[in-house]
């Protein structure tokens, strides 16, 4: 698999925009902290396809990993932090950007519904993999006892109005950035045909 110099500097910019919005806001939940980072993870699938959009967040939770403190919860990096009830929702949102890439790989006549529904996919995507996770880990590493209305309860409802907004704002600005780009005549050459 090759990248070039292109592919690896936009996959380093949205890596540092997923940093600067994990950390930019933080609301305290109960256990899950609202962040801005769905945004980001929207706008690298929807901009830089499938591949390049999937392979920025991974940039991004490796950061954290190795022990940067860049995720929006404590303890905010290192290696323990895969046993965090909320790890779960950022490996979806690896599969989230690569989903929202895939579904807007062929967008040449696309309109704004187009994009909104594969953000929404996306968001799909990462509940899909977040909330299990948390329930699990609440469960059987923290030893809970809790309900899946309780896990809907801390990690979805508080959340799904908040996260349709940011879908409709990612389907926006990434349909007016590809418009832009065609309507320069370098949509051959930009980030989002690296699928």
């Amino acid at each position: 698999m090759k990248f070039s110099a292109r592919d690896i500097t936009m996959t380093a910019v949205f890596a540092a925009l997923a940093v600067v919005a994990a950390m930019l806001v933080r609301f305290a939940g109960p256990i899950v902290p609202f962040s801005l980072l769905p945004f980001v993870v929207m706008l690298s699938g929807g901009l830089l396809g499938a591949r390049l959009g999937a392979l920025s967040i991974i940039v991004y939770i490796m950061l954290g990993l190795i022990g940067l403190p860049v995720f929006a919860s404590p303890p905010f990096g290192g290696p323990s932090y895969v046993l965090q009830p909320t790890f779960g929702f950022l490996l979806g949102f690896v599969v989230s950007a690569y989903v929202i890439g895939i579904l807007l790989r062929n967008r040449e006549q696309s309109g704004f519904v187009r994009y909104f529904l594969a953000m929404l996919a996306g968001v799909a995507v990462y509940d899909v993999v977040g909330l299990p996770y948390l329930y699990a880990i609440l469960t059987f590493y923290l030893g809970k006892t809790v309900s899946v209305a309780y896990v809907m309860a801390i990690g979805f409802t508080p959340f799904i109005l908040l996260d349709l907004v940011k879908a409709a704002a990612a389907a926006a600005l990434a349909r007016a950035v590809y418009r832009r780009l065609s309507a320069y005549g370098v949509e051959q050459s930009s980030p989002h045909t690296n699928q």
